[in-house]
């Protein structure tokens, strides 16, 4: 019964995704003619070319027809089941809300690649926590990621930058293109803080003489390894010992606050850092 409510609640979610994705396209993205990247962007370039006689929500189906047939068979059924679901969902969405949305709800066009960039950015990454897809560019950065280290915003933002310059196409103004780029930016940076946001790591050095006790301390309260390492003072020439630690950037303010309850005069410095691989942390992909 549980594994029922968490399959209903993670369509649940895709779907909310899908809303948000399709809200961003049709109110701020589509009426401001700003190609934005993804089938959607494709989508647009398509409307304007044909003089509004193909739908962007007609495109954006078709287009991931194709996507989902490739991703099915290298991400598996379940992939493909989910994808299918949002990609029905968002093209009867942008089916439905296009012609609710003639015109731009914000006037101001660079304000509208940033509210759509964030708007596009966290449907793409609700989905995509879900195994689903919205279709488009994050099925190509999902099949990437499943084998690379490689974030799953900066696939995104590759593989739309020659969608972005089809615009031109259109005889968009250079304008209107660097509108495209800046909605781009925002969308690549809102999937990475919505998908590793929880994931981001911190590395404390935490140099104190009750180092027993807060090493203690920190490992009964966090499953994580605490590494002890001998060093001297160049100013006081006393040999000292420093903890290190990894954990997780959400973990860090506690362990900090462990630390000043067990010693007052604790010193710390926290790193964030670009990647943990390791028992507790990432898989090293691509390795055999």
């Amino acid at each position: 019964m549980n594994r029922i409510l968490e399959e209903i609640k993670s369509y649940v979610i895709i779907a909310l995704g899908m809303l948000m994705y399709a809200f961003s396209a049709t109110a701020f993205q589509i009426p401001n003619k700003i190609v934005g990247g993804g089938a959607t962007g494709v989508g647009t370039v398509i409307y304007y070319l044909t003089d509004g006689l193909i739908p962007v929500g007609v495109s954006y189906f078709l287009i991931n027809v194709v996507l989902i047939s490739i991703a099915l068979k290298v991400l598996g059924p379940k992939f493909g089941i989910k994808s299918i679901f949002a990609i029905c969902v968002g093209s009867f969405l942008l089916g439905i809300l296009q012609p609710l949305f003639p015109e731009s709800l914000v006037t101001d066009r660079f304000m509208c690649a940033v509210i759509s960039g964030i708007l596009t950015g966290a449907g793409i990454a609700l989905a995509l926590a879900q195994g689903g897809s919205t279709g488009g560019t994050d099925i190509v950065a999902m099949l990437v990621t499943k084998y690379r280290n490689v974030s799953p915003g900066k696939m995104i933002m590759y593989c739309d930058c020659g969608i972005i310059a089809s615009s031109l196409l259109i005889n968009f103004n250079i304008e209107g293109l660097m509108y495209g780029y800046v909605m781009m930016g925002v969308v690549s940076f809102t999937v990475d803080f919505v998908l590793t946001g929880k994931k981001q790591s911190a590395q404390l050095f935490i140099f104190t003489e009750k180092y027993e006790e807060v090493a203690e301390r920190i490992t009964e309260r966090f499953v994580r390894g605490v590494t002890v390492v001998d060093c001297t003072g160049w100013y006081t020439g006393q040999a000292k010992k420093m903890l290190i630690i990894v954990v997780r950037k959400n973990e860090a303010i506690e362990v900090l606050k462990i630390a000043k309850r067990v010693d007052s005069n604790v010193f710390m410095t926290m790193n964030t850092v670009m990647g943990v691989f390791g028992k507790g942390f990432d898989e090293v992909k691509g390795v055999k």
